[in-house]
């Protein structure tokens, strides 16, 4: 969780000019954890931002992320969601029943399957299934 006086400094660091907006947006990424698309983030932060548009969020968020605040994950073909930058490498896992994306850990040693001489930028690393909320559900039936 990062409060008002983190994401500004955050952002700081990162040479972003901190506004009402990119904070609202910064604060709904960071500290709900739900991997938002962006039309999820521009709904929520319309109820407290009435006038905010959704140019604005989608600048805000491409902002972010062009900063190296923000990453896009490219989990559904159908639209990109958002998580925040500043967190140690992880995994995803997209239940196919429910749509909800959990962080997941990496295993131990992953970064040894890298050949040598190749530098990692980013790691992309999904799986699919089923929650373990969904897959009691499956099994009920």
């Amino acid at each position: 969780m990062l409060n008002d006086t983190q994401m500004i400094e955050v952002l700081h660091q990162h040479r972003v000019r901190p506004s009402i907006h990119r904070l609202a947006v910064l604060d709904y990424v960071a500290n709900r954890r739900t991997h938002p698309t962006a039309d999820e983030v521009f709904s929520t932060i319309a109820v407290d931002f009435p006038t905010v548009s959704r140019t604005t969020v989608y600048n805000s968020l491409h902002t972010l992320v062009e900063a190296g605040v923000l990453r896009e994950l490219d989990i559904e073909s159908t639209s990109t969601r958002y998580d925040l930058a500043l967190q140690l490498p992880h995994s995803h896992f997209r239940c196919s029943c429910c749509g909800k994306i959990f962080d997941m850990q990496l295993p131990a040693g992953l970064e040894n399957i890298v050949m040598p001489g190749f530098k990692v930028d980013a790691t992309n690393l999904f799986f699919a299934g089923l929650c373990p909320e969904c897959a009691s559900k499956s099994t009920d039936n």
